[in-house]
């Protein structure tokens, strides 16, 4: 294993204070007269006409018609977001079930966002919708619609009436904010929004739910005592209301940190806690009370291990019962990735060593199993409910497939029982390149300490394993995200095609072998995701796929740090690095956008001890000038709200000033997606793609 370079603790004590605090002003003159200075030289390197002709084709995917309109069903309706060329900004709308299966559809456009945008001289980007569940046999009615300003994680809500079409004259209308709402009738909702201090907690994010009503202020609600609130220094808290028939009731979360929750059902006037550790997950569905340990728990005497789904009847654990269904368990290779339930049965998605397994549970037969044989090897496959409580369909499931070189796929079928038949084709995605020249391997690298590693691998048939193959490795490793298989046109079109090959890392961090191998690399473990990706990049060149000159890297947000590691502490083994939306000063991570709720993944650097170790993954404290580093870019968002773009332009200042050579640009808007519209998308990866591609064969 090669060793790390990084820099030492005089090294990192004797830098000058933070030079370039200025560029922390997100709007500021100054800051964005230096963001338009770097957009424009980024520019003039990487746009000439065969670039603009990639980009093209990149949108062409995007906006292709052909695509999947994927659709949620509402009542008798399936509803569908959808966005191309004559619509960038997009088209809420629905259709029947009869109409979805033709092969042109008859939409029923219920919200146009481009002449929304125009009618109100704004910039809005659709961000959801939350309907009102309306009395048994009526039709769904009402919603809130989320409409974000520049594409940050703070949107507005506003209520509108799916029969006339349109927003409701007077009605509930919260301006942007990170807002969480539920209705509990038509004529109230439980909100947790800004309204002045003490309402948002330090990472953000709502920290009281109150009732309000229609007719009323937001000054109005902001004065009344909380339903349920949360101390400032927990990431969020609020109430949501669940309206099933015959289950209706309320229930309180207080998050404490991305990881550690305590969920409260309301009796009476009061909160009743569901008195389990705060690291185990609790999902309450029905008369169904699951939970999911993050840690092995110990329940009297008999241990659960971490990763575990169990079950048990909710009015048997509110009386004191702890008689515990263990309804999966995990295995060295197989883990719970998420569940969903139909009407009589529960499906389990699970991953056995990255590729997908599906579990149909029936609690009437005490929690039988039978395997869903819907899942090719190497493949990303996930089942959900259609609509677990309709009358017509309350068993009938989703299936959605994917490879890396197979269009997603959209198949439907019913549980009559566990063995029920195969789900029928829905909707096939296009092919956007020539699969049948390519082929998928998975193979396994050792890390530092031993630990055996997946990674996927995308390229030629015909490969040469000469170690002159231009190379892209992606990951992430980090907030328990699994890195599966999945289909990508703009992938095929701008690495593939171009005789690359592509690389998905499953380092630790992750989730793909379930919540040890998240917690594996938590805190001061950090170091281990990085060593498990450089690991990876050792195997690459050892198999002859690629030597350093040829190999990059790419991620974004926590990706983004694993790859600023990369270029900090690995610079030998790669020739580039584009990192996008990235945390990178880990002196300040908290103080910026909503960074304080990440403090259970990274640590506090302002608890002095955890700071010694925090800062040897800082890369905006690891720079050193004597080091030869990779090609670096740098992309990011003026909007993004949740990560900022703060810590993207101070990395390259920092490089720049010290005669580091690397790119930056900043979108406008977009937010942490870093693009708003299919054109800013097909930008964005475009010139990530352009500026590794030309570092790895000279031609920067």
């Amino acid at each position: 294993m090669t060793e790390a370079v990084t820099a030492t603790p005089q090294q990192i004590a004797n830098q000058p204070a933070d030079e370039f605090l200025w560029l922390e002003d997100i709007h500021g003159e100054a800051p964005m007269e230096w963001v338009r200075k770097h957009n424009a030289r980024t520019d003039a390197t990487l746009v000439n006409p065969a670039y603009t002709a990639m980009e093209a084709r990149v949108l062409e995917v995007l906006d292709s018609k052909d695509r999947i309109p994927m659709v949620s069903k509402r009542g008798a309706w399936y509803y569908n977001f959808w966005r191309d060329e004559v619509n960038p900004r997009g088209l809420w709308r629905r259709t029947s079930w009869e109409s979805y299966l033709s092969a042109a559809p008859e939409w029923d456009v219920l919200l146009d966002v481009d002449a929304l945008c125009a009618a109100e001289d704004a910039q809005w980007l659709w961000a959801g919708a939350s309907f009102l569940r309306p009395a048994p046999g009526a039709d769904y009615r009402l919603a809130m619609l989320a409409l974000s300003p520049d594409g940050g994680d703070a949107v507005s809500y506003r209520e509108f009436d799916l029969t006339t079409r349109s927003f409701v004259p007077g009605g509930f209308d919260l301006p942007a904010a990170k807002t969480r709402l539920s209705w509990l009738d038509a004529d109230t909702l439980y909100v947790g929004t800004d309204t002045g201090e003490g309402s948002m907690t330090a990472s953000s994010y709502p920290a009281a739910a109150r009732v309000l009503r229609r007719g009323e202020s937001l000054a109005e609600m902001g004065a009344k005592e909380p339903l349920f609130s949360v101390p400032l220094d927990h990431l969020s808290g609020g109430v949501s209301h669940s309206s099933t028939p015959g289950f209706e009731r309320d229930v309180a979360y207080d998050v404490l940190d991305f990881y550690n929750s305590r969920s409260y059902l309301r009796v009476g006037d009061d909160w009743v806690h569901i008195e389990v550790p705060d690291d185990v997950n609790v999902s309450l569905h029905h008369q169904w009370l699951l939970l999911r340990p993050r840690t092995d728990w110990d329940v009297a005497g008999t241990v659960y291990a971490a990763g575990t789904l169990l079950a048990i009847e909710l009015s048997a654990f509110l009386a004191g019962s702890r008689d515990l269904a263990t309804i999966f368990a995990p295995t060295a290779a197989e883990s719970l990735q998420s569940w969903s339930w139909t009407r009589d049965y529960l499906l389990l998605n699970l991953l056995s060593d990255v590729s997908s397994k599906i579990l149909i549970l029936d609690p009437a037969a005490d929690w039988a199993a039978t395997e869903l044989d819907a899942c090719p090897p190497l493949h990303s496959v996930d089942a959900y409910a259609v609509d677990n409580e309709g009358p017509e369909a309350g068993n009938d499931y989703w299936l959605i497939a994917t490879g890396f070189l197979t269009p997603s796929t959209v198949y439907r079928g019913t549980l009559e029982s566990r063995e029920s038949a195969p789900a029928a084709l829905v909707r096939e995605a296009p092919a956007f390149f020539t699969a049948e020249k390519y082929s998928v391997e998975q193979h396994f690298a050792t890390s530092a300490d031993g630990t055996r590693l997946p990674y996927f691998q995308v390229g030629p048939k015909d490969l040469t394993l000469d170690g002159a193959n231009p190379t892209l490795l992606s990951g992430y490793g980090g907030f328990e995200v699994s890195r599966t298989p999945s289909y990508s046109g703009a992938v095929g079109r701008t690495w593939l095609e171009r005789g690359g090959v592509y690389v998905v890392a499953n380092i630790r961090g992750g989730g793909e072998y379930g919540p040890s191998w998240h917690t594996a690399a938590l805190g001061e473990n950090r170091h281990r995701a990085y060593e498990d990706f450089a690991a990876v990049a050792l195997d690459l060149a050892a198999r002859g796929v690629a030597t350093a000159a040829k190999l990059g890297c790419a991620g974004g947000s926590n990706g983004g740090l694993l790859v600023g590691n990369m270029l900090t502490q690995y610079p030998s083994l790669f020739g580039a690095i584009s990192c996008g939306v990235p945390l990178l000063d880990m002196r300040r991570y908290t103080k910026l956008s909503a960074g304080a709720s990440w403090i259970a993944e990274y640590g506090d650097p302002d608890v002095p001890e955890q700071w010694e170790y925090i800062k040897t993954f800082s890369p905006y404290h690891l720079l050193l000038a004597e080091v030869k580093y990779p090609a670096a870019f740098f992309w990011t968002a003026t909007s993004d709200d949740r990560v900022g773009p703060v810590q993207a332009r101070k990395m390259a200042a920092r490089m720049e000033a010290m005669g580091i050579p690397a790119l930056f640009h900043e979108a406008l808007e977009g937010g942490h997606a870093g693009a708003g519209n299919n054109e800013q998308a097909a930008r964005l990866h475009s010139a990530s793609h352009e500026f590794l591609w030309r570092a790895l064969t000279g031609s920067l």
